[in-house]
């Protein structure tokens, strides 16, 4: 698990990798806990975090090839994504491929999303018994209203690049073959700009559409530590696991 998250420095850009493409970048607690690390400690002079996925995916989000129970696993997702927003610098999410669950929560917290046009942005958690987590029930209303946001929690439907960007859920989709130097280019434009001007506009953006975002981590983590609990979310991790269909009966 030491090289699960790479994180690499160069010319004020600190860029952090989720690193297992096996599993399309699934996350563990451990992943979580290096990846806030990396954000809470960027070295004086960083002036751009990058986060991005190797191989053909962003982040699936969470495991769920072990037990999820109590309120640490949400605890650790959320220590990450009030990581990201009280950032001083940029936080950049490269996605070049799938982000679903809390990998979408990820990089959508990010204060600008660029994505491949083949990538796509999925909120899959009703689907295995549970509910968005991650801010994303307060980012994704913020950002394309609540009829959008109520129709990709709830009804965990993919959402391309294309139309998250059409949406003005994401900064910008990019195509495939020019996502890295269409990076390159935000990056070093932020790395090269007025730092604490960026600093305060990125405080006022934040307090401006998000005055609630810790409230909603909070609520997400109360109700999902319930939901943990639930016959549903049993039966929606097996039929994951199983590759089946699941069958709720509401309990």
């Amino acid at each position: 698990m030491d090289d699960a998250v790479l994180v690499a420095d160069a010319d004020g850009v600190r860029t952090i990798t989720w690193n297992d493409p096996d599993r399309l970048n699934g996350l563990t607690g451990v992943m979580l806990d290096i990846a806030s690390d990396a954000v809470e400690q960027a070295p004086d002079g960083t002036r751009v975090i990058v986060f991005t996925g190797a191989g053909r995916g962003f982040s699936t989000g969470a495991r769920l090839d072990g037990p999820i129970s109590g309120t640490e696993p949400m605890d650790r997702a959320n220590r990450l994504i009030r990581a990201i927003v009280a950032s001083p610098v940029p936080v950049v999410a490269a996605v070049n491929g799938p982000a679903a669950g809390f990998g979408c929560s990820v990089a959508l917290a990010a204060d600008l999303t660029i994505a491949k046009e083949s990538a796509y942005f999925l909120l899959p958690f009703t689907s295995i018994g549970l509910m968005p987590d991650g801010g994303a029930t307060a980012v994704v209303a913020a950002s394309i209203g609540r009829a959008r946001a109520s129709a990709m929690a709830l009804l965990g439907e993919r959402l391309p690049a294309t139309e998250a960007a059409a949406a003005g859920l994401v900064h910008r989709a990019a195509p495939d073959d020019d996502f890295a130097a269409e990076v390159d280019r935000l990056v070093g434009r932020l790395a090269h700009g007025a730092g604490v001007a960026y600093r305060s506009t990125k405080q006022a953006i934040a307090a401006a559409t998000l005055p609630h975002l810790d409230d909603a981590l909070d609520r997400e983590r109360d109700l999902q530590v319930r939901l943990f609990d639930t016959a549903d979310f049993a039966e929606g991790t097996t039929a994951f696991l199983q590759k089946r269909p699941p069958v709720f009966e509401g309990r």
